[in-house]
């Protein structure tokens, strides 16, 4: 019987090629699945679903392990891992493009009738809209994150995507390059429940019927690696509003757990940040954060 607390991650797992203030690195694990599971993994147990190449499965399964991740829906495809390529200066990502033949030899697996919380990372859209269509009838919540050069590449598909989420989240970019305007206005014209606006070194800003919540960054820690940021902002905030009952009360707690686990990662290149990191380090990096916000105000 499907469990309504159950956590799930629909997205993406890569081998990366990146070059910023870190150097230049070839073949590193990442993918928006990857780190949503690694950051939520740290509040309760989360399932994957994803495609993943024979050339990166034991990476994958060395990263979640002593992690609560099931990944039973991880499918390993004979292709090519995903690749994406990138430059990242002054805290931004640039994207060089990806090769994702592998989105070619996949369908989202789903656990059946799943009726939890879902999340679609960023992927290719025409999966990212598989993936949706299977679940919105299903799940108890259903939130997606966008890629601004998918968004491009397949605006249709990327619209349809945000037309059937309950939340989405996205950044500045993004937002524009799907009509930008009023926050609340941009909520409201897409019947979401909630618009997640990322603003990196700005902090994140939640959007709801009750108004909009605002959670600063922690300027306190390096941002060495940025890539992910977004994913693991997303993994922990919905895994802490899940356990917390998901009452609007504690949205803005949800947001600082979020917060708090892309500050975690940004600490190191790639998924070594979060991988490494512990509840009680979460914890403490969630008590940094609370006082931030409150000075803030």
């Amino acid at each position: 019987m499907p469990d309504d607390s159950d956590l799930l991650v629909v997205g993406s797992i890569a081998l990366d090629k990146r070059e910023g203030p870190f150097g230049k690195i070839e073949e590193e694990l990442g993918g928006s699945a990857v780190y949503f599971a690694l950051a939520a993994s740290l509040v309760l147990p989360v399932k994957v679903s994803a495609p993943v190449g024979k050339d990166a499965i034991d990476r994958v399964a060395k990263a979640f392990d002593g992690h609560d991740i099931d990944i039973s829906h991880v499918n390993v495809i004979d292709a090519p891992t995903y690749r994406w390529n990138a430059h990242q200066e002054h805290g931004r990502t640039i994207d060089l493009g990806s090769s994702d033949e592998i989105y070619d030899h996949w369908e989202p697996d789903l656990p059946e009738d799943f009726g939890g919380w879902a999340f679609v990372g960023s992927m290719r859209p025409d999966r990212q809209v598989a993936a949706v269509k299977g679940l919105h009838h299903s799940a108890r919540l259903l939130a997606a994150d966008a890629m601004l050069s998918y968004v491009m590449l397949q605006t249709n598909e990327a619209v349809d995507v945000l037309r059937r989420s309950a939340w989405f989240f996205c950044n500045h970019e993004e937002y524009v390059a799907f009509g930008d305007g009023d926050p609340e206005e941009f909520r409201r014209r897409w019947w979401l429940d909630g618009l997640v606006l990322k603003s990196g070194a700005g902090g994140v800003t939640a959007y709801t019927p009750d108004g909009e919540v605002h959670v600063p960054a922690l300027h306190k820690y390096p941002a060495f690696d940025t890539t992910g940021a977004g994913d693991a902002l997303a993994g922990g905030m919905l895994a802490r509003w899940l356990r917390s009952g998901a009452q609007r009360s504690g949205l803005q707690d949800a947001l600082v757990c979020g917060v708090a686990c892309a500050s975690l990662t940004i600490e190191a290149v790639g998924v070594r940040g979060i991988a490494r990191a512990t509840a009680h380090m979460l914890e403490k990096r969630m008590a940094e954060l609370w006082e931030s916000t409150k000075q803030e105000s």
